[in-house]
């Protein structure tokens, strides 16, 4: 590994390391947002898209009880435990993946695949209050490089969140949800704006400029 004169980390190709490794390895080095989270102990830079998000819409307070769908590692959660625990002992983030995640302080884990048929009921008996006071959805399909593919990957993604939505949030709670660039169709957008008074789209800094995810998030939830 060696550093070219703008102190760009240039990452040498080793035997039996792919192409698209090593050039992973080079943009993650290289990322100001991995290494501010390493620096701060965060579980990962998708830490800093969430606090962008906050800080523009004002989502989060004390005490209130968070479902984070698709959380590993849990880079939302830890940002998020940090906010509703800060003034009170009464909130709660429930971290929810198919894949296992790490203990973090403030945070419940549950390994639970959103899509089984009693998943809504298994995520209402480990909740602390009776609905969420807001819902986050990181969840993204593992990409195909066919555009038709991944778009329709992502709706079904978010169409699955909003369900939990419909069944588990708060009369004038928020939602989250990540999306790829033209991947809300008109019928989730509309099926938003009849459920939130406010629907908003948002590209934190954070994200990386080539990449094509955004969010969407629907404020004052109406039942």
């Amino acid at each position: 590994m060696t550093r070219d004169a703008n102190l760009k980390v240039r990452v040498k190709s080793a035997k039996g390391r792919k192409l698209s490794s090593t050039r992973w390895l080079e943009r993650q080095l290289n990322d100001p947002y991995v290494r501010e989270a390493n620096r701060l102990g965060y579980r990962s830079r998708a830490a800093f898209k969430i606090l962008e998000i906050d800080d523009k819409f004002k989502i989060f307070k004390p005490g209130q009880c968070i479902l984070d769908l698709g959380a590993a590692p849990g880079g939302w959660s830890q940002v998020v435990a940090n906010i509703v625990n800060s003034q009170s002992t009464s909130g709660q983030v429930l971290a929810i993946d198919i894949l296992p995640i790490d203990a973090l302080s403030g945070v419940k884990a549950m390994k639970l695949d959103i899509f089984e048929e009693n998943a809504i009921s298994l995520i209402k008996k480990q909740m602390i209050k009776p609905s969420a006071d807001v819902i986050l959805s990181d969840m993204a399909p593992s990409t195909t490089g066919h555009k038709a593919t991944d778009h329709l990957r992502i709706v079904a993604l978010l169409e699955s969140a909003l369900d939990i939505v419909d069944n588990l949030l708060s009369e004038g709670g928020t939602f989250i949800g990540k999306v790829f660039r033209g991947g809300t169709e008109n019928q989730i957008l509309n099926r938003m704006k009849r459920d939130f008074q406010l629907v908003k789209h948002i590209k934190p800094q954070s994200s990386r400029s080539n990449s094509s995810e955004l969010y969407v998030v629907g404020i004052n939830y109406r039942k």
